[in-house]
């Protein structure tokens, strides 16, 4: 049995050899064009790929029951740009965890934690840039955009220089006093995106 967003679907899982199949035959369907699958329940234990593909190695006979959940695209938008006011205060309070660490010459540890949010920034600028492109359009100006894009951009950068000279309490000042004002003004950035949403 298939059940898709609380209706059972005319799909049988017999006709498929995987997980997988199922799961692509669901998206093909036009009900699911401005969806985005959120949850699924594999004989109503949650399914997450641990590794990619994963559901391929998951046979359709090993499956009695199957629920899926969406969303619509701009519902789940909307959501991000919530969650990205949330990911700012995490960075902050990481930098600010990160350059007191430096400051104790507790090196190793502050390394490891400023890789991580290296790792962090550049998918915030990332999933930042997509929702401008999908829901405002790159022709059109977000305020702030360009100028926190830059700002950011010449910040790793001498970061990066910094790191190289292993200059730490010069890295814990950028990060307390350039790094944090610099994040913090990107919230504009996100408000004016969520304004651009629809629905």
């Amino acid at each position: 049995m298939i059940i898709i967003d609380g209706r059972e679907a005319d799909i049988k899982l017999s006709s498929f050899e995987n997980l997988q199949e199922v799961l692509i035959k669901v998206m093909e369907d036009n009900s699911m064009k401005e969806r985005i699958i959120t949850d699924i329940f594999v004989n109503k234990e949650q399914f997450s790929e641990i590794y990619p593909h994963q559901a391929e190695d998951i046979e359709t006979e090993e499956i009695e029951h199957l629920e899926i959940q969406s969303v619509p695209l701009n519902q789940m938008a909307r959501n991000i740009t919530e969650e990205l006011g949330k990911v700012i205060q995490i960075m902050n309070a990481g930098a600010k965890e990160i350059a007191a660490l430096f400051r104790r010459a507790d090196d190793s540890e502050a390394l490891e934690l400023f890789q991580d949010l290296l790792d962090v920034t550049r998918d915030f600028l990332g999933m930042i840039s997509l929702l401008r492109n999908e829901y405002v359009g790159v022709e059109k100006v977000v305020p702030e955009f360009a100028q926190n894009a830059e700002t950011i951009s010449e910040l790793l950068t001498e970061m990066s220089e910094v790191l190289e000279n292993e200059d730490w309490i010069l890295l814990s000042d950028l990060l307390e006093y350039e790094f944090l004002p610099a994040m913090n003004n990107w919230e504009k950035c996100i408000d004016y995106i969520k304004s651009n949403i629809p629905g």
